[in-house]
């Protein structure tokens, strides 16, 4: 199956099979022929040779073109959309709606012509065309262009087999262009499997390949689910997701705005500047304009991006770190010890590099990480995490305990130019403990497996859970002040 078609599969025992004898005598046809045509049949009578296939082929193409193109001994007609179709109800069997209807009690069952309803705009005839047609051949070439309205009406006429096979080829073409219209039609017609593919390359390539088209045509609810998880892609740190959204932001309220990538950051924040200098004195989020866009918000983690915002709308963030900074300070809180994926997944810090080629690198993630300044190397394709105390210099202050405790998941991966994975790996959710000036090794990499550029996603957590997200008594109100 390649980009361009899907294959679908004659249901068992198909029509085909009864006109075939039709049409070429009383030959002997097997059961297992039957059931599936490319399988190997072991029945003596006929041995399927390489003749015998070429015949079969030959065969549907002649039911394909005489039954269903010219409509040779049609016994029904159906009409929609302004077309009609001379067709054959031992064919239109195949399809579940069909066949409640010819075998129920409907009026229809005994009717000439139907005329059929169609409410679904995703339908045309285009599709009728294509899916009427399936239930005469056993291959269907389905364009990534036509996907959604071939599975629309393969939905209507509850065609199980083709709706699979639409399924297979919106997850083969799953880019930047289509992955918004395929999730929304997997989402109507319950296709899970698509649902989750488009997804899982949304959070591989919104921040790995911003996008203005994308971004235009990704709406809240979407972007609320792909900002909340720790699954998304990070490129340098928890800043640039909410610069990210800053952009998104601008372009859902002017969508009509068409520059290049580098420029959009710029025109969104003197966008946001014009409104204040006009007289908006409260935060845009708390304007009308802006409500909308609050959930979305609400899931960008503010602990770690304090460092360059005004504090003026972050109180309580710098209470919750000025607290988590005194355990870790005062109360030996050394870093989470027990696994607790929770905590994890919704406050760990998210960042990331890009790798353009081969080499040698050696980096560090800005923050202020409580005194745990974590070099990562990347040589010899080997990934090492150093926690650096005293042994290289370092522009804030550094722990001086025995040890700290933290938790981490390193991911990698390299896409194609339809943002597609080549290749991954992931350390999966890990707890570490390193002394001082230790080094850690997190991934050996095989070089066969390696493509450039490479991108880095990490995930750390570097202290352990407050009393409050815990669900713990609070801490008390002068707790602050009782240190001089």
């Amino acid at each position: 199956m390649g980009s361009l078609g899907s294959h679908f599969q004659a249901s068992p025992r198909g029509p085909e099979e009864a006109v075939e004898r039709q049409c070429a005598g009383n030959r002997h046809s097997c059961e297992c022929r039957k059931r599936k045509r490319s399988s190997h049949c072991e029945c003596d009578s006929e041995p399927e040779d390489e003749d015998s296939q070429k015949k079969l082929k030959s065969t549907s193409k002649y039911i394909y073109q005489t039954l269903f193109l010219n409509g040779e001994n049609s016994d029904i007609q159906i009409r929609a959309l302004g077309q009609e179709w001379n067709l054959h109800k031992i064919y239109l069997c195949q399809s579940g709606y069909f066949s409640s209807m010819f075998s129920g009690s409907w009026k229809e069952s005994n009717m000439m012509v139907i005329e059929l309803e169609i409410p679904d705009q995703n339908i045309d005839t285009e599709a009728l065309q294509v899916v009427f047609g399936s239930l005469y051949r056993d291959d269907v070439l389905i364009k990534p262009s036509r996907v959604v309205n071939i599975l629309a009406a393969a939905c209507m006429l509850q065609l199980d087999g083709l709706i699979q096979q639409c399924g297979e080829t919106m997850k083969e073409n799953v880019n930047v262009k289509t992955v918004c219209s395929y999730y929304n039609s997997a989402t109507m017609y319950g296709l899970d499997s698509v649902m989750k593919k488009c997804l899982e390359w949304l959070l591989n390539n919104l921040m790995t390949h911003q996008n203005v088209d994308l971004m235009k045509e990704l709406g809240a609810e979407m972007m609320e689910q792909l900002i909340q998880s720790s699954d998304l892609f990070v490129m340098q740190v928890e800043m640039d997701v909410y610069t990210a959204m800053k952009k998104w932001m601008f372009l859902q309220l002017n969508p009509s705005w068409d520059g290049p990538i580098k420029q959009l950051l710029l025109d969104a924040d003197a966008w946001l500047c014009k409104r204040r200098k006009a007289g908006e004195e409260e935060p845009f989020l708390n304007t009308d304009d802006g409500m909308p866009f609050v959930p979305v918000f609400r899931h960008i983690r503010l602990q770690y991006i304090i460092n360059d915002l005004a504090s003026t709308f972050l109180v309580a963030v710098y209470k919750q770190q000025w607290f988590a900074m005194l355990r870790t300070e005062h109360d030996n809180d050394n870093g989470p010890q027990e696994a607790n994926k929770d905590e994890f997944e919704l406050n760990s810090m998210r960042c990331g590099r890009k790798l353009t080629k081969d080499g040698d690198y050696c980096w560090r993630w800005t923050g202020f990480n409580y005194g745990f300044d974590l070099l990562v190397t990347y040589t010899n394709r080997f990934i090492i995490f150093k926690r650096n105390t005293l042994s290289q210099p370092c522009g804030g202050a550094v722990s001086l305990q025995p040890r700290r405790h933290f938790a981490y998941r390193l991911r990698l991966a390299s896409f194609d130019n339809s943002g597609k994975v080549v290749c991954s790996r992931s350390t999966g959710y890990q707890l570490v403990t390193l002394e001082k000036d230790q080094e850690y090794v997190v991934m050996n990499l095989d070089s066969r497996l390696l493509s450039f550029p490479l991108c880095v996603c990490c995930n750390f957590l570097y202290t352990s859970p407050s009393s409050e997200r815990r669900g713990d008594t609070p801490e008390p109100e002068n707790s602050a002040r009782s240190v001089s």
